[in-house]
């Protein structure tokens, strides 16, 4: 058995060789991201849920968004949350339906496309690079890069893994430190700018803290992004009376784009750490003790959803876990709506979309569930 074969219905569970423990319930899984106590830190763990890295590991990763601690956490994210907020993302929505329709006019005339590669990867990457200040020309150069600097977001995570992601944080500072310098030189309006003078204000953000945090968002802005567009059309091709409905109903995209994050999450799971003793599901977790947050399975919980491995597009799906919750709720989560609502809005327009493959090709990467591929007509 292994941690995804855990139903929600179950429990807490002890993981595989007693090491930590699996949160799958709704109600289990909301109460390690939403409670105090929990930990995102990996250096505060006495046992090790699936993540065991190097004392050096674990410094490097500290200094990335997603496993901070406040008040570190609250103070880097309050940098940059503005630039994702709802007011700030409606804004963009021009710019992002604008890329879509550019992307699609020559895949239409194709006849045959790889949504992921040609479609769901450039939209979100673009956005992404544009918002930030790289040049959008150089997105192709971040493709490797990104790939394998996402496994440190992952929680099965091996020496050899590190050492491949260690090389491409090294090509990504190769990059981006001279772009910081031209930033100090020549400052724009973007969010690199913006960030470059928090570090120079020396209080605010550090040097190395500059490097992780910009990289994080190069990967996270489109990494998700991306899966939450592939893994959201197969189900939709695989389920053509929810397909055929949106045709007919395009006021339900945005409930529908909810839908889709519950019924197939591009991220399974996260890992959290009791900082003082807790009781969860009634069972006594010690300090030091690391939790499996099953987001996928608390996302098809029976005692939240009815149905719940039913795909249906106008079901109220606002409470699913797929972004997260409390303190590290995802912070481009209204990016990722706007962006998930025009490019689906746009591919289910196509009216003779069809899979051109029975079992497309899913990525070996544990912690999220991302396609490597999905060949379509149209």
């Amino acid at each position: 058995m292994t941690i995804f074969d855990v139903r929600p219905e179950a429990g807490l569970q002890r993981a595989p060789e007693d090491d930590g423990w699996v949160a799958a319930s709704h109600a289990a899984v909301s109460a390690v991201l939403r409670e105090p106590g929990w930990s995102s830190d990996h250096r505060n763990a006495t046992t090790h849920a699936g993540v065991s890295v190097s004392e050096i590991a674990g410094e490097l990763l500290s200094k990335v968004l997603v496993f901070m601690d406040a008040p570190d956490h609250t103070r880097v994210r309050g940098l940059i949350g503005k630039a994702f907020n709802p007011r700030s993302v409606e804004q963009l929505r021009p710019r992002i339906r604008e890329l879509t329709e550019e992307l699609l006019v020559p895949l239409r005339a194709a006849g045959r496309f790889d949504v992921i590669n040609d479609f769901a990867f450039p939209l979100p990457v673009t956005v992404i690079c544009e918002l930030l200040g790289v040049p959008s020309e150089d997105r192709d150069l971040f493709r490797n890069f990104t790939r394998d600097l996402a496994v440190i977001l992952d929680w099965d995570v091996t020496a050899a893994q590190l050492g491949v992601a260690a090389g491409a944080l090294l090509n990504f500072t190769a990059y981006l430190v001279p772009l910081f310098e031209e930033r100090r030189r020549t400052p724009q309006g973007d969010l690199i700018t913006a960030l470059v003078a928090a570090e120079e204000a020396g209080d605010r953000l550090g040097a190395d803290e500059l490097l992780a945090t910009v990289v994080l968002l190069l990967v996270a802005g489109h990494e998700t992004t991306m899966n939450l567009i592939g893994n959201g059309l197969l189900a939709l091709l695989r389920n053509p009376d929810q397909l055929e409905l949106l045709r007919a109903r395009p006021d339900l995209m945005s409930g529908a784009v909810e839908e889709l994050l519950r019924y197939d999450s591009p991220v399974r799971l996260t890992v959290r750490t009791a900082l003082r003793e807790a009781a969860l599901d009634g069972v006594s977790i010690r300090a030091g003790d690391q939790v499996f947050a099953m987001i996928d399975a608390a996302n098809h919980d029976p005692a939240v959803f009815v149905s719940p491995d039913v795909l249906d597009v106008t079901r109220d799906a606002h409470c699913h876990a797929a972004f997260g919750a409390g303190a590290h709720y995802c912070l481009g989560a209204a990016l990722a709506r706007a962006e998930a609502q025009l490019a689906f809005s746009a591919l289910v327009s196509l009216p003779d979309l069809e899979l051109a493959i029975d079992k497309p090709e899913w990525r070996p990467i544990v912690g999220f569930h991302a396609l490597q591929s999905l060949p379509v007509t149209c």
